[in-house]
């Protein structure tokens, strides 16, 4: 599959083409929405707490007696029927985090990659360089490349480039800055379009190629 290369103007300056083993690739559903899941499940931090009859205050003595008042029988005030008393079959902290083999974690990328570049979700350009940190810059570029969509912005390593694209980028809700190594198949589903400066296609090939 060709693409054009537009610079930051919009305008075409050449052309390349997308891997296909990345970028038409089968397109699977199942395995797309299986590593959604298993990325938003590792996500959670499991912290939720509550405190069971044995972690609560109080409750040293019987509250009356066992027979003879005409009420019912009870043990202590730290049981769950009491107001106060400790809970039965609430959470408790557990971790959330599932597995899945990273060939399928790959595939799952590509066939996320290749729903993009069918749906011609994929913008690429031949680099990203900003000489001052301008947010209206940075809209101006996005504006440019893909309208009023939103954008996930793909650079291929941190260097000064990548932190002005950073800084550039970080007030603007409907854009995000990531690097190669760190796509991921939330953000790809996450967002209308894909900004790939031409040097990240060969971080891609490295990283699912």
């Amino acid at each position: 599959m060709k693409l054009d290369v537009l610079n930051m103007e919009g305008k075409k300056v050449s052309e390349a083409e997308l891997p296909a083993a990345i970028f038409e690739a089968p397109i699977n559903l199942d395995l797309m929405h299986q590593a959604y899941l298993r990325q938003m499940a590792n996500a959670r931090l499991g912290t939720h707490d509550t405190k069971v009859r044995g972690e609560v205050a109080g409750g040293g003595a019987k509250p009356w007696k066992q027979k003879g008042t005409g009420r019912a029988r009870q043990g202590s005030r730290r049981a769950a029927q009491w107001v106060g008393g400790g809970r039965i079959h609430t959470p408790h902290p557990r971790s959330y985090s599932q597995r899945m083999p990273k060939k399928m974690r790959q595939a799952a990328l590509r066939s996320a990659l290749s729903a993009k570049a069918a749906d011609a979700g994929i913008v690429l350009v031949d680099e990203l360089k900003f000489d001052e940190i301008k947010t209206r810059a940075m809209a101006r570029t996005i504006s440019s490349l893909v309208g009023n969509s939103t954008a996930l912005i793909v650079m291929p390593e941190k260097d000064q480039a990548y932190e002005a694209v950073v800084r550039t980028a970080d007030n603007l809700t409907d854009t995000k800055v990531l690097l190669a190594g760190y796509l991921n198949i939330r953000d790809l589903l996450g967002f209308d379009k894909l900004i790939l400066p031409v040097k990240t296609l060969d971080r891609l090939i490295a990283r699912l190629g």
